[in-house]
């Protein structure tokens, strides 16, 4: 395990990324990633029909823009964005540019649950922010796992959604270097398993 605990692990991982995103091979990162989920959604994603996003925080690759291409591109597509429930659960709602925005407690923008003209949804695809991630084998196949802030949110949610929709898409979104190993950090039974992991380098399943 790294250091003393997975905090001091996250703290590290995120300074990391705030001085990736300020060097020279950022925007070539940026670029490659960018065109994996543009390729992803040129072909399977051609069947999706709501995709839930991040509003992107503490250097967090900002995918608004290709994700509200993708959405203009087709009428029955639908962005959504997470609103963090008391009980650490999310719920989705429909989000599109320009939208009123509530920081949440964590600072995080969110979506207005009374806003009726955006109402709820259950996404067939989640892109989920990495602030790690590995890649362990299970049944001779790769599984990736998101190692995330530590509140939870999104395994409790994956948990209950999957029990609803077996065929959700949950996708973790990171770097090549932000990859751990054992010695760094391992999933906890509570974790729950990304479908895909796209990073630069290419979409992993």
């Amino acid at each position: 395990m790294h250091g003393n605990s997975p905090k001091t692990l996250r703290q590290d991982l995120l300074k990391q990324r705030k001085e990736f995103a300020l060097g020279d091979g950022y925007a070539t990162a940026e670029t490659n990633l960018t065109a994996n989920l543009s390729q992803f959604l040129a072909g399977a994603g051609k069947s999706i029909r709501s995709i839930a996003l991040y509003w992107p925080i503490q250097n967090e690759i900002d995918l608004r823009p290709h994700l509200l291409t993708w959405a203009k591109n087709d009428k029955q597509c639908r962005l959504a964005l997470p609103f963090a429930r008391p009980d650490q659960h999310l719920d989705f709602f429909e989000w599109q540019e320009g939208d009123e925005l509530l920081p949440s407690k964590h600072g995080v923008p969110e979506p207005r649950p009374e806003n009726v003209l955006r109402p709820q949804l259950i996404p067939g695809c989640i892109l989920i922010p990495c602030v790690g991630w590995s890649c362990s084998a299970v049944d001779g196949k790769a599984q990736y796992w998101r190692l995330g802030y530590g509140g939870g949110y999104f395994d409790r949610t994956l948990a209950q959604l999957r029990k609803n929709n077996p065929k959700l898409i949950c996708i973790g979104v990171g770097f090549d270097w932000q990859k751990l190993d054992d010695s760094q950090w391992g999933p906890q039974t509570h974790d729950e398993p990304l479908d895909m992991l796209l990073t630069e380098s290419g979409l992993y399943s």
